[in-house]
């Protein structure tokens, strides 16, 4: 199994609620799939570096999975299928990567406590 991670943007024009939603309806994407769920997070409404779809802020949100290879395609194609999702990007990380990503994840949970 590879260790994935996928940023996706949604529309500014979602409630909290419905943004939430949304982000469990692809986590449940994912661990249907067989998929292992390492780390999400929710970076909130951030404005954009140019508009996209006339829209200049989102939702930014990133999720950690690990997975096999034909998954990526099933999520891509969820994101697609999605009206909601403005962009996404999922990148397979190596050893490095993940190492970095775990420091990561330690300091950010270190700033909510």
């Amino acid at each position: 199994m590879n260790q994935y991670e996928t940023v996706f943007i949604l529309t500014p024009v979602l409630s909290d609620a419905q943004m939430k939603e949304t982000v469990a309806k692809f986590k449940k994407l994912l661990t249907d799939n067989g998929a292992e769920i390492v780390n999400e997070e929710a970076w909130g409404l951030k404005k954009m570096a140019y508009a996209i779809q006339k829209k200049s802020t989102g939702f930014y949100c990133l999720l950690q999975f690990k997975g096999e290879p034909t998954l990526v395609n099933k999520l891509e194609t969820g994101f697609r299928r999605d009206e909601k999702v403005i962009r996404y990007m999922t990148v397979k990380l190596d050893k490095y990567a993940v190492a970095y990503a775990e420091k990561r994840m330690k300091k950010y949970a270190n700033k909510e406590a």
